[in-house]
């Protein structure tokens, strides 16, 4: 696969886009009221002045940039800032969380025409791409046009790397776009490197700089007196899978700990009617929070299908799981209930966060289990022993803060990009 191959095959699939996107939409996958920004049509206009573009995948990506957003627009006083996502959930995130002067659109689907008609309207002076997802055509488009870009927070797997070596032809002139690749760890710079990417330096992870989750103290307040005293746990942005994994968890040990409560955070909330139905098929009683459902002495299961509000259920849990870890999808970030005061525990899938699971575990600030039957043992171990889940999470929050500092040392490396857009020579026709 070269890049004139993928252009013309992605051209010759345009016709198919409206179908896929409909599919999308027609199962709440895209916004129904914004589609054309899919198709590169804008739904805003373009400030004035200069633009920095920055575009995450997904929630977890756009989160992890915010402090590196507002840090940028603090030096660049007079830009503003776009923010490009593909999922519905992290806009409704973005509209809530991104400072004055920062705007948000969906990213184009990466079919030339859609491609071409985005770059047409917003014009950046400097595109900011965030972990792993490179889209071929808005990836060499962009540089045609000599915008300059930084791949930040770069991440590559050891899977990424072989899917990628599989097409040699493209991922080259690909990485070959980026005037630098600030990779999160040396395993992830020598990675690049080993792709032949030039100029890559490692930088560290700006998910571990991520200020704690915030949480509404009202909401926390009324979630406080929902649960009492009763025993708690935290099964936190789960996948498809672990949800079951935690009821069946839930059975093993509730004879030992008379009331246990379980909270379950599925990583998508679009998914809790489903997860509230494979729960209840196991026998037990589930309250589901999107229907506002109260919880009793009866409940045992309480699946928080809520959005942004993960930081409450951290301040409310004492011990918490996280997802992503028992099934093989490369876990979440163990740092954010770390920084809340919580004792940690996740399975053996924790790729995507290795340098923090590594130093974690070398401190003995987190339990690592292999299945559900070590994830029970370890919840009777915390849950009962307040020592004991006390001296985990100070260990962990240790971690958690030695850990920081990249955001300063990502921001030194893009100085000279963002003094260059702050030059009047700087605006594209």
């Amino acid at each position: 696969m070269t890049p004139g191959l993928y252009r013309g095959a992605t051209r010759l699939a345009s016709p198919l886009i409206w179908l896929y996107l409909a599919r999308r939409k027609a199962i709440g996958k895209e916004d129904e009221g914004r589609i054309g920004e899919r198709l590169g049509r804008p739904g805003l206009a373009r400030p004035e002045g200069a633009l920095v573009w920055c575009h995450g995948a997904s929630v977890g990506e756009a989160v992890s940039v915010l402090p590196l957003i507002e840090r940028l627009l603090d030096r660049c006083p007079e830009a503003h800032l776009l923010v490009t996502t593909g999922t519905v959930t992290s806009a409704r995130i973005m509209a809530e969380r991104l400072p004055p002067r920062a705007l948000h659109q969906y990213v184009p689907v990466d079919a030339p025409g859609a491609v071409k008609r985005f770059l047409d309207h917003w014009r950046p002076d400097l595109a900011l791409w965030v972990e792993s997802e490179l889209w071929p055509n808005l990836v060499l488009e962009s540089r045609a046009r000599g915008v300059p870009m930084v791949l930040v927070n770069g991440r590559m797997s050891e899977r990424s790397l072989a899917r990628w070596k599989r097409f040699s032809g493209l991922v080259r002139p690909l990485l070959d776009a980026f005037a630098l690749i600030l990779a999160q760890s040396p395993a992830d710079a020598g990675r690049f490197e080993a792709l032949g990417a030039d100029h890559v330096r490692a930088a560290g992870n700006l998910k571990f700089d991520a200020p704690a989750l915030a949480a509404d103290a009202a909401a926390l307040a009324e979630a406080r007196a929902m649960v009492k005293d009763r025993p708690i746990w935290l099964a936190a942005s789960t996948h498809p899978g672990e949800e079951v994994s935690a009821a069946k968890v839930h059975a093993r040990i509730e004879a030992e700990l008379p009331r246990l409560l379980t909270v379950v955070v599925p990583r998508h909330p679009e998914r809790g009617r489903a997860v509230k139905e494979a729960l209840e098929a196991e026998g037990l009683s589930v309250a589901l929070r999107s229907r506002k459902d109260r919880v009793t002495l009866a409940t045992d299961i309480y699946v928080a299908d809520s959005l942004g509000e993960l930081g409450l259920f951290y301040r409310l849990s004492p011990v918490v799981f996280v997802g992503g870890s028992l099934v093989p999808h490369g876990g979440q970030n163990p740092l954010e209930p770390a920084r809340l005061g919580c004792a940690v525990i996740f399975g053996p899938h924790m790729e995507n966060f290795a340098p923090a699971v590594e130093a974690m575990l070398d401190a003995k600030a987190a339990l690592a289990v292999a299945d559900e039957a070590g994830l029970a043992e370890a919840l009777r171990s915390l849950i009962g022993n307040e020592e004991k889940r006390r001296g985990l999470a100070d260990a962990a929050a240790d971690v958690a803060r030695e850990l920081s500092g990249a955001l300063d040392e990502v921001l030194a490396e893009l100085d000279p990009y963002l003094a260059a857009t702050q030059r009047p020579s700087h605006a594209r026709a």
